[in-house]
């Protein structure tokens, strides 16, 4: 209690206001394994050069992806930056980059929001796009929450267990609300399972998912998937891993109402997870039921260029039944990173970045098998796959003791990224090392 600005007796009649006894059952939804059970065990305390020094030696015992190749991707991938995006992002203007309440003072912001927009919309084939969301899950969530608000009545999310458990985690959470029922359809050899996910589908179904590559780094085939759904007047919606889409179909030619995904490989550092993106579009009719904000162009008085916040679906703006989200703020300076990276590496270096980062994984998938390795999932795959091993957390303790940041550690397997950034040697010494041909 004693950390609460409010006397106790305040803090009982708050919580007596709640139905609630103690502090333990207002934090009663925060798992046991989370919770600090025996206090803090804090040093004494020390001067600023002490501290300094301390925190020094701490820094120092952290890994680096600049020290050692990461082969660890699972929806956050250790790509090149060009120095210019890091650069540029220092520049003062940019220190508050947020939500542009004022755009006759944001120009500069606004601007840079629609750039960001209009390439979003170029990379995924859709018509339109928002100013960026928090992340590539809770993206995921606002699309299937958008389905449900269709005006339809329908409730019914069909998606498959192969999509990043994270975002499943998310859209488990928005289901709490009572306002969507996600039915999760196993997945089939690493692959969705399709036909298990049309024979779901009927006249109750708001939207059915894939993810492409799915989490296992396997490439799907929705092509039979958007046709049911379709026929039963539901959504289609692909989450993406945007790099690829340089090389792949783009959820447009799918024939997709929604796309959404994860841009931070899009020019956003791995930063400890975050902060990142997510991108949203959609078919231009869905338009005004986008969640969070969309930047337009337009005149202004003199007939000069001007940008302006033209769509904002949050109930603040407007009247609270009409509200298709709650989101309120967009990732404005990891969508600036973004639209930066997409303008310096242009539609031919995103194309080469793809295609190198596929050739590296097809090089290292040849590597892995010839060091006596199996691949948990015969499915073609774009820059990520999963080796089995039978102890993938002693098999990654071995890859850091010869210098490597190993993979995403599955239940009897390691799944493996292999980006732009990795060279033929770093693969071998990879293989080399997985396949017992190495010493710690």
């Amino acid at each position: 209690m004693k950390y609460i600005p409010n006397p106790p007796w305040v803090a009982k009649d708050m919580l007596k206001t709640m139905g609630l006894n103690s502090l333990d059952d207002l934090f009663s939804d925060i798992k046991d394994d989370l919770k600090i059970k025996e206090g803090l065990t804090l040093p004494p305390a020390m001067g600023e050069m002490e501290l300094r020094s301390c925190m020094k030696d701490l820094a120092l015992r952290n890994i680096s992806t600049e020290d050692y190749p990461c082969f660890l991707g699972a929806g956050a991938y250790d790509r090149y930056i060009p120095a210019a995006v890091d650069q540029l992002l220092l520049r003062s203007e940019f220190y508050t980059a947020y939500t542009p309440y004022q755009p006759e003072i944001s120009q500069g912001i606004l601007q840079s929001i629609f750039e960001y927009q209009t390439m979003i919309c170029k990379l995924t084939g859709m018509d339109v796009s928002n100013a960026s969301m928090y992340d590539g899950g809770s993206a995921l969530a606002e699309a299937c929450n958008l389905a449900c608000n269709s005006g339809k009545e329908r409730r019914k999310i069909i998606i498959s267990d192969t999509v990043h458990p994270e975002y499943l985690e998310i859209l488990k959470a928005y289901s709490l609300s009572g306002r969507m029922e996600v039915v999760l359809v196993p997945g089939r050899e690493g692959a969705a399972d399709i036909d298990a996910m049309v024979a779901e589908i009927d006249n109750q179904t708001a939207a059915a998912i894939i993810q492409q590559p799915n989490f296992f780094g396997v490439l799907e085939n929705g092509e039979k998937l958007e046709q049911a759904v379709h026929a039963h007047k539901g959504m289609f919606i692909m989450a993406v891993e945007p790099v690829s889409l340089a090389l792949l179909k783009s959820p447009g030619e799918w024939g997709a109402d929604i796309a959404v995904g994860e841009g931070q490989p899009l020019g956003c550092s791995l930063s400890l997870g975050g902060p990142y993106l997510g991108f949203f579009a959609a078919r231009r009719d869905l338009m005004r039921k986008i969640p969070g904000r969309i930047v337009g162009q337009t005149t202004d008085l003199d007939g000069k260029r001007s940008y302006v916040l033209t769509l904002q679906a949050r109930e603040q703006h407007i009247r609270r039944e009409k509200a298709g989200s709650n989101i309120c703020s967009n990732e404005a300076l990891c969508a600036l990173a973004a639209s930066m990276y997409l303008a310096f590496v242009g539609e031919e270096g995103l194309k080469e970045i793809a295609l190198r980062s596929h050739q590296l994984a097809l090089y290292a998938g040849k590597q892995v098998e010839e060091a006596g390795l199996e691949l948990k999932y015969q499915q073609p795959y774009f820059m990520e796959f999963a080796v089995k091993v039978s102890d993938p957390a002693a098999a990654n303790q071995k890859l850091l003791a010869n210098g490597i940041i190993g993979g995403y550690q599955l239940e009897d397997a390691l799944l493996l990224a292999f980006t732009e950034k990795r060279s033929r040697a770093e693969i071998d010494h990879l293989a080399a090392v997985l396949g017992g041909k190495m010493d710690e």
